[in-house]
């Protein structure tokens, strides 16, 4: 192990310790998606949410989690939407990129899995949970729309 990367683990072992934040690699949107996933996960946890599955890849795409409401009967699809906030300039937050397109998408896959699965006799529905983290990979921000995505 190189001194800089001694360097760069000692430094965040220091912002765990001091934060409670898990340092994530800002420059790589996919770290900072499955950051942004597994926060959601802890979220949907502490709400009383059951993770049923999760990153479930369907012929049409991937849904992020799935879940059991805190009802115990309601199936939850959650899309997941996570953005870096760098500096103090307006931004646009990471909901806005749920769009019509995406909505469609998710409500085909919706259907394509309760179809697959026979959970046709079940509450379902399609949130979306939204994360704003900063450099040091602390939660900033977080929003929780439920039934963001309407099934017509």
């Amino acid at each position: 192990m190189t001194s800089f990367s001694i360097i760069l683990n000692r430094l965040a072992q220091r912002l765990r310790r001091t934060f409670g934040a898990t340092p994530i690699d800002l420059s790589n949107d996919r770290a900072v998606g499955a950051f942004g996933e597994r926060e959601a996960e802890r979220f949907l946890r502490s709400e009383g949410y059951t993770v049923a599955g999760r990153n479930l890849r369907l012929r049409g795409g991937e849904i992020d989690l799935l879940c059991t409401a805190p009802d115990g009967r309601t199936l939850v699809v959650v899309e997941v939407k996570t953005r870096r906030v760098v500096g103090g300039g307006s931004r646009v937050p990471p909901e806005a990129a749920v769009t019509a397109r995406k909505r469609a998408k998710l409500v085909a896959l919706t259907r394509a899995l309760c179809a697959a699965n026979g959970w046709n006799d079940r509450p379902v529905r399609v949130d979306v949970v939204s994360l704003e983290v900063d450099g040091a990979g602390k939660i900033v921000g977080r929003r929780h729309f439920i039934d963001a995505v309407r099934r017509s």
